[in-house]
């Protein structure tokens, strides 16, 4: 399985990642990825970019390295109605729209209340894929997101830095997610979630997880880089009448 794109990285203006967008680049082209997500952190994040540099994202070139690049977000869920953290008029002219739950960000509940969020948010029309379900530090009902995600054709992450060593108890949680998608056959993608140029393209923890669990390659989004383009395409498509 070639996976040639990588939708989840941050550049400095994230402020706790540690590259720039040329560097990562750089390093996606050495890797072989040919399609680049530049996903920094929404404003609601301590040190995250304002809103000033989401309007200012046009500017970034198509193609650096030989590697495209999709300018967009991160953007987090703010609270249990699934409200994100950057307003449409940002969201509408953005290239690819990575969301989900952060401690800083979002003021916790009961599973209930996470799973209703979570969900109020994959249904947004301007939400193109759904981050890291996986992480411990929210109780989710991973059974349902994976039916809703293939309910609606939204995908989900498989977070290749939410399997570090340094995400406690997130196999496990990766792990039951995982084997949800196998059962309702819904989309996901596999991301690296780099903060630093190295780990850019690094999808050998997700791999091994995909593999264990037998997710099936028609299943896995970023392992075409047109199958992707199509996707966010129509994303784009759907939401003419609201823009």
């Amino acid at each position: 399985m070639e996976l040639r794109v990588d939708l989840h990285t941050h550049t400095v203006a994230s402020g706790h990642a540690y590259s720039t967008l040329p560097e990562n680049a750089l390093a996606a082209s050495r890797k072989g990825i040919k399609l680049l997500g530049m996903t920094d952190h929404g404003p609601s994040m301590p040190g995250a970019p304002n809103l000033y540099h989401f309007g200012n994202l046009a500017i970034i070139p198509e193609e650096l390295h030989g590697v495209k690049i999709l300018p967009g977000v991160e953007a987090n869920i703010t609270n249990h109605d699934g409200e994100l953290d950057v307003p449409i008029k940002y969201l509408a002219r953005m290239k690819l729209i990575l969301v989900g739950l952060h401690v800083i960000c979002y003021p916790g509940g009961t599973s209930e209340q996470n799973t209703e969020a979570y969900i109020k948010a994959m249904k947004n029309p301007f939400t193109d894929i759904m981050v890291h379900p996986g992480r411990p530090e929210f109780e989710l009902d991973l059974e349902r997101i994976a039916y809703m995600s293939a309910q609606l054709n939204i995908p989900v992450e498989i977070n290749n830095s939410s399997l570090s060593c340094e995400k406690k108890d997130a196999w496990g949680n990766c792990r039951r997610f995982a084997r949800y998608v196998v059962q309702y056959k819904g989309p996901v993608i596999l991301g690296s979630d780099a903060h630093f140029m190295d780990r850019v393209g690094e999808f050998g923890q997700a791999l091994a997880l995909v593999r264990e669990v037998g997710i099936s390659e028609e299943q896995i989004l970023n392992t075409s880089t047109e199958r992707v383009l199509d996707y966010l395409a129509s994303r784009r498509k759907d939401r003419t009448a609201i823009i």
